[in-house]
């Protein structure tokens, strides 16, 4: 395009050169002839030569621009298709650039969700054989030992190739499902026990379903393998009956015959082991079970006494107390006396009391019978309070307990940790169990003294009743004698 912009560039110039050169040139002419004709006929003629000369230039120059024109519009149109080819390949670059964003973004949202399969199965596989060595039989263990620990150590090497964790896993899982087929009709293996006495012994084992038998390797015990509290080797329940002792001996070996079979899968055997006496039971309870049975022993004491003493309280019949008001009501003296005597307990002590003092001021009657009311409510109710101190102390002390007992639960955490939950049982106990008596002595406390203090109370609230009568018939006997001594002086 330069090349073009030059060439016309150049044909204008040439073109008007002539003209600007007649312009220029035209002072500098030589002195015109006398005749003027002549030389304008020169002058055009010249002129007309140039411009003649000026216009082939022209055409010369035009058919160059002509002939140097088409292959540089030759040249333009095939590098138009070379750019128009290069938008295309940019522009299926791009697509393919876009699919092939697409297909890796595909791939990587696979890969993930591949990655979190793989995590998934392996975390499956993982619960899976941790619940495969929890469900084993414990006569098993020693079986599946190897394979067991060879998985835990995969499992806890991080620099283990997934690849290689499968493989531990997958032939664990395959050794889960052959032993499931086993299992079926019974499996028998060699392995070892813990004896009664603590030897270990080597012999036979047959799994039959839950149910496991051990016979030593001369034949000598024959028994249930069973688990153990507190232990990771099975121990060795021995027969006791010949006849049974003969049959499993004869099934270990020969693999058929007369199973013996325990109903409750060493249940049994684990509920004796647990078992104890009243006063193993006491002693798990420690020092402080002491100060609970003394507290114990001087309430029931106590209670004790109180009930016999109210249970020899005599209380006379209400017949005969109505007698002794009825003459006292009637102003005799000598009979409500009589009469009184007769009656026992604290109930005639008190009419007794009442009776002598007839004839003097009610007040003073009164106070007498307040008096033996009130010392025989003393006598009633005395040490009663023991009881209810006993009832309201018992808890205490067996919280007291609680209280040691887990500061002794704690002191052998410090020692031994928290993988040992039997060397954690004794403080455990003495908590527990201190706040049992405690309780189991409290209760009674609490329920003896209100029987004694409610018999002790129908027992006074009778002498407060009696009296009351006896005061009111006294009243109304002076009422009486009142009466009839002003009837005689009104006559007179």
């Amino acid at each position: 395009m330069h090349t073009i912009a030059k060439t016309i560039f150049l044909a204008a110039f040439a073109l008007s050169a002539p003209a600007s050169a007649l312009a220029q040139n035209a002072p500098a002419a030589a002195p015109a002839p006398a005749d003027k004709n002549s030389t304008f006929d020169a002058a055009s003629t010249d002129i007309q030569k140039q411009l003649e000369d000026s216009l082939k230039e022209l055409s010369a120059l035009r058919e160059r621009v002509a002939a140097e024109r088409l292959p540089l519009v030759r040249q333009l149109g095939d590098i138009e298709q070379e750019v128009v080819k290069a938008r295309q390949d940019a522009q299926q670059s791009s697509r393919l650039l876009e699919t092939r964003t697409f297909d890796l973004t595909g791939l990587t949202r696979d890969i993930k969700a591949r990655e979190e399969e793989v995590a998934y199965l392996g975390n499956l596989l993982s619960e899976y054989l941790r619940n495969f060595e929890s469900g084993l039989h414990i006569t098993e263990l020693q079986r599946f030992r190897k394979d067991i620990e060879t998985s835990r150590l995969a499992a806890d090497n991080s620099e283990l190739p997934k690849q290689e964790l499968f493989k531990t896993q997958a032939a664990l899982l395959s050794t889960s499902i052959e032993r499931l087929h086993q299992s079926l009709g019974g499996v028998k293996f060699d392995g070892s026990v813990v004896a009664a006495d603590g030897k270990v012994l080597q012999g036979t084992f047959v799994l039959v379903g839950p149910a496991a038998l051990f016979r030593s390797a001369d034949g000598a015990l024959v028994g249930t393998a069973e688990q153990k509290l507190g232990s990771l080797e099975p121990a060795l329940t021995a027969f006791d009956s010949p006849e049974v002792v003969q049959a499993a001996s004869s099934f270990v070996s020969q693999g058929a015959g007369a199973m013996p079979f325990d109903p409750t899968l060493g249940n049994a055997h684990k509920i004796a082991q647990t078992e104890e006496t009243l006063w193993e039971h006491i002693k798990k309870g420690g020092p402080v079970m002491w100060p609970i049975f003394i507290l114990a022993g001087a309430a029931l004491l106590v209670v004790l006494f109180k009930w016999v003493t109210m249970l020899f309280v005599r209380t006379p019949s209400n017949a005969r107390v109505r007698a002794v008001l009825a003459a006292v009501a009637a102003g005799d003296k000598a009979k409500a006396v009589s009469l009184s005597e007769k009656l026992p307990g604290p109930m005639g002590r008190m009419l007794r009391a009442g009776a002598s003092g007839l004839g003097g001021s009610r007040d003073q009657v009164e106070e007498q019978m307040y008096e033996v009311m009130h010392t025989t409510q003393l006598k009633l109710q005395s040490m009663l309070p023991f009881v209810a101190i006993s009832a309201a102390a018992a808890p205490l002390l067996g919280l007291l307990g609680t209280v040691t007992g887990i500061m002794n639960t704690f002191s052998l955490i410090t020692i031994y940790g928290t993988g040992d939950v039997k060397t954690l049982s004794s403080g455990i106990s003495e908590a527990l169990i201190t706040t049992e008596y405690g309780l189991i002595v409290a209760i009674p406390s609490l329920l003896l003294h209100a029987y004694l203090s409610s018999k002790s109370r129908k027992i006074v609230n009778r002498l407060e009743t009696t009296g009351l009568s006896f005061v009111n018939e006294m009243a109304k006997a002076e009422a009486k004698s009142a009466a009839a001594a002003r009837v005689p002086a009104e006559v007179g």
